[in-house]
């Protein structure tokens, strides 16, 4: 026993040292020569094949060529470098087809639910969570960028002031703002290295952070180019419009919380009513399930209140 256990420890010390040591810093950099390649695109317009994104599910080789020529997956896969993951398209689908056959079956067998409709449903529910977790992390980037933008504008316009040209502001912006918006111009002072035109690394830059604020200060460096206009004007306007445009937004925030705890309070209580009647009084509840009528007005409550969530969550929010 003494054997084992002094094995073992010696075991987990050599794989920790190894993980810390060799591993882990090679897979980092593997991961950040993947994320360059894949924010790369040729003159074309296109992004580059990469010979690391064929490795994502072994020797599946085909199903990843399948994968490629769907549309949606390459959304889907645009969606998983905007939150700055480093997941492949093919595998989250796998991973989600996996997740909701297994989720699915795991119910049927131990008859965790009374009906097959809402085995159905968790199986559903179950699958989408890795969707729902890339969208999450998505969102709160993009906010994140959105809110770091002014600042790095005003850092744009006094370099641009300052005398600088454009492949100057735009390095000025890529080593002194912070993450994650620092990434995303080092990406393009990297294209302009590599020959890319001032329009085309913009483009894809306005395509990496599909923000509408982006999309302007793209439209404005590409007109100054064009036109000869005075950007650094063009710039202040814009720098101020999206703060006021933020500040509006926190206000807004601040004046419907009310209103949207009510609505989540709405649709929360069909739910933990049904719970604490579960524990209290189960044989008031149980009918729901045990007889005919029942089965069919708890299906139809259950439906209601997904669609009455979607409605409430729709009416509540409000895009600015």
């Amino acid at each position: 026993m003494t054997t084992i256990l002094t094995l073992l420890i010696f075991s987990t010390a050599f794989l920790a040292a190894a993980e810390i040591a060799v591993w882990g810093p090679r897979r980092r950099m593997v991961r950040l020569m993947e994320s360059r390649l894949r924010g790369l695109r040729s003159p074309t317009g296109r992004r580059p094949r990469s010979l690391l994104r064929q490795q994502g599910l072994g020797g599946a080789t085909g199903l990843h060529e399948l994968y490629g020529r769907i549309e949606i997956m390459n959304r889907l896969q645009a969606i998983i470098d905007q939150a700055k993951l480093h997941y492949r398209a093919g595998n989250v689908v796998t991973f989600s087809v996996v997740l909701l056959g297994g989720v699915f079956l795991l119910a049927e067998a131990a008859q965790f639910l009374p009906f097959a409709i809402f085995r159905v449903l968790l199986a559903i529910a179950a699958a989408s969570v890795p969707f729902a977790y890339i969208w999450i992390r998505r969102q709160r980037r993009m906010r994140q960028l959105e809110e770091m933008l002014p600042e790095a504008i005003d850092l744009f316009t006094r370099a641009m002031r300052a005398g600088h040209n454009i492949h100057s502001g735009m390095q000025v912006l890529a080593d002194e703002t912070h993450e994650p918006l620092a990434s995303e111009f080092k990406k393009l002072v990297e294209e302009l290295a590599l020959g890319s035109t001032v329009e085309e690394a913009i483009h894809n830059f306005g395509d990496r952070v599909p923000l509408l604020d982006v999309r302007f200060f793209s439209i404005g460096v590409i007109l100054q180019r064009e036109t000869g206009a005075n950007i650094v004007m063009v710039m202040e306007n814009l720098s101020m419009v999206i703060r006021e445009r933020l500040q509006l937004r926190g206000r807004l925030r601040a004046h419907t919380a009310q209103q949207r705890f009510s609505a989540g309070m709405l649709c929360g209580l069909p739910v933990f009513t049904a719970v604490v009647s579960y524990f209290i009084r189960y044989e008031y509840i149980s009918i729901l399930w045990l007889t005919p009528l029942g089965s069919k007005f708890l299906i139809y409550g259950v439906i209601s209140e997904l669609i009455g969530i979607l409605v409430v969550r729709k009416i509540s929010t409000v895009k600015l």
